[in-house]
């Protein structure tokens, strides 16, 4: 690696070593935390962040479909993507940092159809029921998640799609291995839970999940737990349905 990406990368060590601040709203701390990393947070990230290809492929994206990606961040799923997101009927990127969303304009510019919005994931609502939702290392960024997947169920036409790849706590992993990965993520403001797939499962028919490990940059043999879940939303008019779980009923039962 040349001197200069070394640089970079010891840059956004110091940022991540610091952690995300504690004060302010959720915003302000994106805001405070991603702004100084903003040039550089696709190249560290692409090392950290395992498995978004995967989702994208399993998602199965069509053509003249309404696609939502909750928590895009720089945008940088329109690389993944590539020249099918000009064939969709609408792609909203949404989230909730400025600096990022400056980088997903720029990304963005261009397509007509693709539009980058900064609004809370846990209650923006497009305007339309649409086919595809999916989040990239978003849940765990959002203190209060299990409302943002309920949104999402929201905004899905019935038969619609929702993908989902994210850090978590494998119920196999062990308590002092979660309470390591629970404790290391969180410093930066990532809240680890073994609770995202649970809550998938009884809200949408399941149509891919795996629970695996990836490597983290400059941790030789260590390796973080993540999860890819894609699932379908059924006729909730319907009748016989086992995938018919709101918010408050998930809440209930894992209670």
């Amino acid at each position: 690696m040349a001197a200069a990406d070394l640089a970079a990368d010891a840059r956004i060590l110091w940022r991540l070593l610091c952690g995300q601040p504690k004060s302010g709203s959720h915003a302000e701390r994106l805001q405070a935390f991603y702004a100084p990393q903003a040039d550089r947070y696709d190249v560290f990230r692409e090392r950290l962040l395992h498995g978004r290809q995967e989702l994208i492929e399993r998602l199965g994206l069509q053509p003249g479909a309404r696609v939502v990606e909750l928590g895009c961040g720089t945008g940088s799923s329109l690389l993944r993507i590539g020249a099918r997101a000009g064939q969709f009927a609408s792609f909203d990127m949404v989230d909730l940092c400025p600096a990022l969303l400056d980088v997903a304009r720029q990304r963005a510019a261009g397509h007509e159809r693709i539009r980058v919005i900064e609004a809370d994931a846990t209650s923006w609502q497009p305007d339309q029921p649409v086919d595809f939702v999916f989040m990239s290392y978003a849940l765990t960024m959002i203190p209060d998640w299990s409302r943002v997947i309920a949104n999402a169920q929201a905004m899905l036409a019935p038969g619609g799609r929702i993908g989902v790849v994210d850090f978590h706590l494998p119920a196999a992993g062990g308590r002092l291995s979660n309470a390591f990965w629970r404790k290391w993520f969180g410093h930066d403001g990532v809240h680890l839970s073994g609770e995202h797939l649970a809550m998938l499962r009884g809200m949408f028919a399941e149509q891919f999940s795996a629970e695996l490990r990836a490597p983290v940059p400059y941790l030789p043999g260590v390796q973080a737990p993540y999860y890819l879940f894609v699932g379908e939303r059924g006729d909730l008019a319907g009748e016989g349905s086992q995938f018919q779980t709101t918010l408050p009923e998930w809440l209930k039962k894992a209670g």
